[in-house]
């Protein structure tokens, strides 16, 4: 993989800090703003609203921008507004800073993912996006627990101060090692790209890694009261556990990086079974703390090896819309963060425990399998001695 690969995973790795990091810091951002806990909550909603439509219509707006440029630029505005966010006093600024970030993010991340398999074979998508998307993973190993502990010391402007930090190195790494220019000459039309995004093969992938990634974060968002109030474990253990969780991706990404182009049947197939019972068996043993640990790092690596997999088909599936195939597949995998979190939540808020988002994280995974099972869906593989593609059974 190109080294320029590793550094758009740092600028990734900053960005995907401070979209979880809120976890961890709203009761503190409540206390110190004088707002209620679940209107400090709403930042986080704020962002998820804010990547699932930046993805696409900033993906738009900069489809003939030079990637590095707009790499660049999209990194310049996530990194004011933090240092906004940070010395803020206005709750309603903050929340403007939210949204304002979330739109560069998901900027960056959309022509970041058109990047990076430009700078590959075209039968190496897999392995570039598992690459790129490392970067969110060891947000969820390091950065969040990392974010946890600033604002415990510190309060909560550490945390965001820190992303701040974090995001000068990237800097510069983008702007010295990111090839400059729109590879490939000049984009097509517009219009033939958004047709192009009709393709039903190509909605039912984004929909399909929609479902997986709300399951993913219907549990990842409550999984500090799952382990606390139903597997028994002290507030001392959420940090360890947040980064078991991304522990379990971080080997996950990277494991199904190998065989996402050749063999990504069996990835989606056989990893997807195993992510839903492993979903049932977390609802049906939280109760046992070692068993709750193994899971959670077991889910991690099969939330997200499945979720990389599925990206890295919508792109080999959107071939003919090269600038707006990152967008829409960032929106699609970002309602599923949005979502998955809000039926969690819904659940508990009825009565009905902190084992009810796991069981809608199940429900999500079997909808999936429903979804693909009812559309006849099948995964596409690229052949490297023919360049063209064949189908393959899941």
């Amino acid at each position: 993989m190109p080294f320029a690969l590793f550094l758009l995973g740092l600028a990734v790795f900053a960005q995907g800090t401070s979209e979880f990091m809120l976890s961890g810091l709203v009761p503190d951002i409540a206390r110190d703003l004088g707002v209620s806990v679940p209107a400090a909550g709403a930042l986080t909603s704020a962002f998820a609203a804010g990547m699932v439509v930046g993805a696409p219509l900033v993906a738009g707006l900069a489809r003939r921008w030079p990637r590095r440029g707009a790499l660049l630029a999209f990194l310049v505005v996530f990194l004011a507004v933090h240092v906004v966010g940070a010395l803020t006093g206005s709750f309603a600024v903050l929340l403007a800073t939210r949204v304002v970030g979330a739109f560069a993010n998901a900027g960056f991340l959309a022509v970041a993912l058109v990047a990076a398999v430009g700078m590959v074979p075209g039968d190496a998508k897999g392995r570039a996006t598992s690459t790129l998307l490392g970067g969110v993973t060891l947000a969820c190993v390091a950065g969040v627990p990392a974010g946890a502990v600033l604002g415990e010391l510190w309060g909560w402007r550490a945390a965001f101060w820190a992303v701040a930090l974090l995001s000068l190195p990237a800097l510069v790494a983008v702007a010295r090692s990111v090839p400059g220019g729109a590879a490939g000459g000049p984009p097509p039309a517009l219009r033939g790209e958004l047709r192009s995004l009709r393709d039903p093969r190509l909605l039912v992938t984004l929909l399909l890694g929609a479902l997986v990634n709300g399951a993913t974060f219907c549990t990842f968002t409550y999984l500090a009261p799952l382990v606390t109030e139903v597997a028994g474990l002290g507030d001392s253990w959420v940090p360890g556990v947040l980064a078991l969780f991304g522990a379990g991706a971080f080997t996950g990404v990277t494991a199904a990086g190998r065989f996402a182009d050749r063999r990504p049947g069996p990835v989606l197939a056989g990893g997807g079974l195993a992510l839903g019972a492993g979903w049932c068996a977390l609802a049906l043993g939280a109760g046992h703390p070692a068993l709750t640990l193994a899971l959670v790092f077991a889910q991690g690596a099969l939330s997200f090896g499945v979720g990389s997999t599925l990206i890295a088909r919508a792109l080999y599936a959107a071939q003919d819309a090269p600038t707006l195939a990152g967008g829409f597949a960032t929106a699609a995998f970002n309602v599923g963060a949005a979502v998955g979190p809000w039926t969690g939540g819904a659940a508990i808020d009825a009565g009905f425990g902190y084992r009810a988002p796991v069981w809608i994280s199940a429900g999500l995974v079997a909808l999936a399998f429903a979804v693909a099972g009812t559309t006849g869906w099948r995964v596409r593989v690229r052949e490297r001695s023919v360049g063209r593609e064949a189908p393959l059974r899941r």
